[in-house]
């Protein structure tokens, strides 16, 4: 037990000593908001990114320095410092919206949270933020897209084991290659490519050239920030809302399978369990929405109109997007109901496994329906009988008692999180569908708004969601393990 809980000293060095890596890294990223003031000249932002970049850089080269060590991680270490870094690259991000004077500290902490973990709640008044601080707000949502470590182990000089431990740590399981490093250089070769083409669709749809950088990187990471309060709304442009759609699927879809795609192997993609769930879920949750829309009459029995907004909101939960074209007032009154129950049970469900989406994940969800499957044959089938307990996912997957223990485990703490959570803040809001539906929002990087949280919102609230946002970023296990840490410590005193 005590192995469990105590950190050696070399582990804890190590976990110092790639902190410091990873803040020399945002260092250097928040230079390049500096660019977007001098074009549009908004030179009193140029000041705040400047001091920001120096904090992050003198911290990350003292600690890479001082706390230089190489040797292997164990697994434990690697998610400790997994867990910490995302709390740390957040408060260090936060620093160029507090310097600006746009925001207190604390909803400044808010907003990079909401940023990296690509969940899209926003404490700015939207219709008057600046191009700078837009442009800050959608970088972090591309960087935490991919992920802060996948983009780190692209260009770190490490040893192949604690690559490999790192990359597990943040969720991530897929190899696209033997190495991991060059599995993290292919995923960022692929998102890439898919940010250039997203601004380029955008463009053409009839977006502004800012606009279309700005909703190419928050749709592609399924992150969901806006330009104005209300959101993709604005532009009243189908082809544009086609194309947003199109690029949260790409964002949502595992890595695994775009590159099985772009190697020409598209049946690979059919085949793909992942591929099922998502689009029974997308189909039907379409339809059920836009029948409940079309008969309650919220938009005056118009088929087109009840499709085209279920449609979009579908696509923007099941994704984990949060970019959305209802009204968050007509969310919370005009869809209540079947309408919201939906879109909170498709938020929960969440997007594909190593993509940029959160939730619990298309690919555990198919393990547990197949899981229910198998158990139902066994019990009509002879003892005899075998059963094959396989799925294919980027290729036949043999499912063993012990995944599918993982998985059930995996969403029962799920689940406890997210009643827990609910429990809290009932406690200043008493509307239980709407508080469904954002704290389901938040525990899956969603962000889809029913004009629950604001800005004006009690301290205690906002940092539930920022728990949350940050337990359904990494996934629960390493979290688990930190507080494991904490409170063994604590007995132990």
């Amino acid at each position: 037990m005590r192995s469990v809980h105590k950190l050696k000293k070399i582990e804890l060095y190590s976990i110092i000593h790639y902190t410091g890596y990873i803040c020399i890294l945002l260092g250097l990223v928040m230079l390049v908001p500096i660019i977007v003031a001098l074009i549009y000249g908004e030179y009193k932002f140029i000041t705040p990114f400047i001091y920001s970049s120096i904090v992050s850089l003198v911290i990350g080269i003292l600690l890479f320095k001082k706390f230089n060590n190489k040797k292997e991680i164990s697994l434990k270490s690697a998610m400790i410092f997994v867990t910490l870094i995302w709390l740390i690259g957040s408060a260090i991000a936060a620093l160029p919206y507090y310097l600006s004077g746009d925001l207190s500290y604390f909803n400044a902490f808010f907003e990079a949270m909401s940023g990296f973990t690509t969940t899209g709640f926003s404490m700015y008044n939207l219709d008057h933020a600046s191009f700078t601080m837009n442009f800050w707000r959608a970088f972090t949502q591309w960087l935490g897209g991919i992920g802060i470590i996948v983009m780190a182990l692209t260009v770190l000089s490490s040893p192949g084991v604690n690559i490999m431990r790192m990359y597990s740590a943040e969720g991530r399981e897929e190899r696209l290659a033997p190495s991991i490093r060059h599995t993290s250089r292919i995923i960022l070769y692929i998102y890439l490519l898919y940010t250039a083409i997203s601004i380029i669709l955008f463009k053409l749809a009839g977006m502004p050239v800012f606009d279309s950088i700005f909703y190419a990187f928050t749709a592609l990471s399924t992150g969901g920030f806006a330009l104005e309060n209300a959101s993709i709304s604005i532009y009243h442009n189908i082809w544009i809302e086609l194309v947003a759609m199109i690029v949260m699927i790409l964002g949502a879809t595992n890595f695994a399978l775009h590159y099985t795609l772009l190697k020409g192997n598209w049946r690979e993609y059919f085949k793909d369990i992942e591929s099922k769930v998502s689009w029974i879920l997308l189909i039907g949750g379409t339809l059920l929405v836009a029948l409940f829309l079309y008969n309650g009459s919220v938009y005056g029995h118009d088929i087109f109109t009840s499709l085209r907004y279920s449609a979009f909101q579908v696509v923007t939960a099941l994704t984990t997007s949060g970019l959305q074209t209802a009204n968050p007032s007509d969310i919370s009154v005009q869809w209540d109901g079947l309408g919201i129950f939906i879109l909170t049970l498709l938020m929960i469900i969440g997007a594909g496994a190593c993509s940029t989406g959160g939730g619990i994940k298309w690919l555990r969800i198919g393990i547990l329906v197949k899981g229910m499957w198998w158990e139902i044959k066994s019990l009509l089938l002879p003892q005899s009988a075998v059963i094959s307990r396989k799925i294919h996912h980027v290729g036949d997957i043999k499912i063993n008692e012990n995944l599918l223990r993982l998985t059930g485990l995996f969403v029962f703490s799920y689940i406890v999180v997210y009643i827990i959570s609910v429990i809290i803040v009932l406690f200043y809001y008493q509307n239980l569908s709407q508080v469904l539906f954002e704290v389901a929002s938040g525990l899956s990087n969603v962000g889809l708004g029913s004009s629950l949280l604001t800005p004006s919102s009690p301290m205690v609230v906002k940092l539930v969601f920022m728990i949350d946002m940050w337990i359904g970023r990494l996934e629960i296990w390493p979290i688990l393990l930190l507080m494991a840490i904490a409170v063994q410590n604590t007995i132990r005193r």
